[in-house]
């Protein structure tokens, strides 16, 4: 993913957590929110979300497989929206 730091699965945990994500972005400082910006953010949203529905299949979830399904829809639709 090119070196981006929204690709970074530590980017998706910091904006998943309040308190963790005032924590890193004062300590990192926060990266300038552009249309293009959101829009790779959504697509790394996508890959992240993929890689978790993986590992639950893999562990069983089945419950956590089936939920994982409207956030990629939601994610996908926030993307089309974007451009």
């Amino acid at each position: 993913m090119g070196g981006d730091p929204e690709a970074d699965w530590t980017m998706r945990m910091a904006r998943a957590n309040q308190d963790a994500r005032t924590a890193f972005f004062d300590s990192y400082g926060r990266p300038v929110e552009t249309e293009a910006g959101a829009w790779r953010r959504h697509v790394y949203e996508v890959c992240h979300l993929g890689a978790l529905r993986l590992e639950r299949h893999r562990l069983g979830n089945e419950a956590g497989v089936r939920d994982s399904y409207p956030l990629v829809a939601a994610e996908l639709s926030a993307l089309t929206s974007c451009r």
